[in-house]
Order: C-alpha cells, then sequence, then structure tokens
C-alpha cells in the first residue's frame, strides 16, 4: 500500500511540475510579447530607452 501511495504521489509531483513549467512558458512569452511592443512603441515615439535599469 505504502509504495502506491509513493507512486501516486511522485505522479502527482510530475504532473504538477509539467504544469507549472508550460504556465511558466506562456508567462515568458506574454512577458516578452509586452517588452516587444514597449520596445516599438518608444521607438518610434522618441527613440529613448523606455525601461529604467
Amino acid at each position: 500500500m505504502v509504495p502506491l501511495l509513493l507512486v501516486l504521489l511522485l505522479v502527482l509531483i510530475l504532473f504538477g511540475a509539467g504544469f507549472m513549467v508550460e504556465a511558466l512558458w506562456w508567462v515568458a512569452l506574454a512577458a516578452l510579447v509586452f517588452w516587444l511592443l514597449g520596445f516599438l512603441a518608444r521607438s518610434r515615439a522618441g527613440g529613448s530607452r523606455w525601461y529604467r535599469w
């Protein structure tokens, strides 16, 4: 019974990790699109950097 529970726990952990990796890819893609839109909008308007480092 304990090995079965351990296998089920491992499956749940791996499924959760896979879901989080997929979600992080979507977040990274959205951030990239936001950055590109800001970069293009700012380069047309003034030519200076739109971000502050």
